[in-house]
């Protein structure tokens, strides 16, 4: 019997083991230089928890939200080679998003060399998840940039405690200065288009972009999003975020969870945040690294084996 199993998109099996993912496929030559016992299988959601009750083995899940004590759920973590490795979800769903942030126990002297690392990766070379606009562009001062997401591609309506129209709609009302929107890369929706030229009339002030992001952050007061990955990158400019939605990396924002609180929070200033400790603390202690030569015994340490 294995004593790991991978439950992976079944796409990824037909093309054989060049399918997978760097990740996995770095653990599993570990695994089998360890002699350990591994099954890696097509994902069926709805099968999932009848196959985890049939043994005793570790089930690792992609792209999962299935919480049990021996189902480790796995995804990048909003930012490449960092993956969730988590027995609750992945990120919003993820089990950090519960845990206390101990800023003052964290050593700076630690944590600013990896947070300058990764800003100068990310920011420095004007990259993110998905693909940006290689133009420079100079959108002058912003009050505050908001950051869309794609409804299409993933089921983000049951992290949201408002919707994007609210969300936008009490930034401009908040916001005397220039507020700058940009939609999802990935968002092809006629109905999001419309909606923004809707809100553009509306509100004089508001502008849409199709700039890249880090030159908006890089331009804005503060960042809102409902929990998109937008937020990591602004952390990364040291740039305060309001979050409108459920996440698991709120510990260094402000969370909006009614229009009048988001109005509150943008009417007040920003409370100063330790962004460093908190890369640090989120992605080197709480994520694992694709990158990291010990993946294989730190996957092993979280699966508790």
């Amino acid at each position: 019997m294995a004593d790991i199993v991978f439950h992976v998109p079944e796409s990824w099996l037909r093309i054989g083991s060049s399918g997978l993912r760097p990740f996995y496929a770095h653990v599993l030559e570990g695994l089998k230089a360890r002699d350990i016992h591994f099954d890696v299988k097509a994902l069926n959601r709805e099968t999932l928890p009848e196959t985890v009750a049939e043994d005793s083995a570790i089930h690792v899940v992609h792209h999962g939200r299935f919480a049990h004590e021996r189902v480790r759920n796995a995804d990048v973590a909003y930012i490449y080679p960092f993956w969730n490795f988590d027995p609750k979800g992945i990120r919003a769903f993820s089990s950090i998003a519960e845990m206390t942030f101990p800023q003052d126990d964290i050593d700076p002297q630690v944590a600013r060399p990896f947070f300058r690392r990764l800003r100068k990766r990310i920011v420095g070379r004007r990259i993110s998840r998905y693909p940006q606009p290689e133009a420079v562009s100079t959108p002058g001062d912003i009050r505050a940039a908001v950051f869309l997401q794609s409804e299409g591609h993933r089921a983000i309506g049951e992290t949201c405690y408002l919707d994007r129209w609210e969300m936008l709609a009490g930034v401009c009302e908040a916001v005397d200065g220039p507020v700058v929107v940009k939609h999802h890369p990935r968002d092809r929706d006629l109905g999001t288009l419309t909606g923004l030229r809707d809100m553009c009339a509306r509100y004089p002030h508001l502008s849409v972009s199709e700039g890249n992001l880090h030159d908006l952050v890089s331009a804005a007061d503060r960042v809102v999003t409902i929990n998109s990955a937008v937020g990591m990158e602004a952390y990364l400019h040291r740039k305060p975020v309001i979050l409108c939605g459920q996440s698991d990396f709120h510990h260094v924002a402000d969370v909006a969870r009614s229009v009048a609180g988001l109005e509150g929070v943008l009417r007040r200033a920003p409370r100063k945040r330790v962004y460093d400790k908190f890369i640090w603390w989120y992605f080197a202690k709480q994520c694992l690294s694709g990158a990291d030569p010990n993946l294989v015994d730190r996957f092993l340490q979280r699966c508790k084996m």
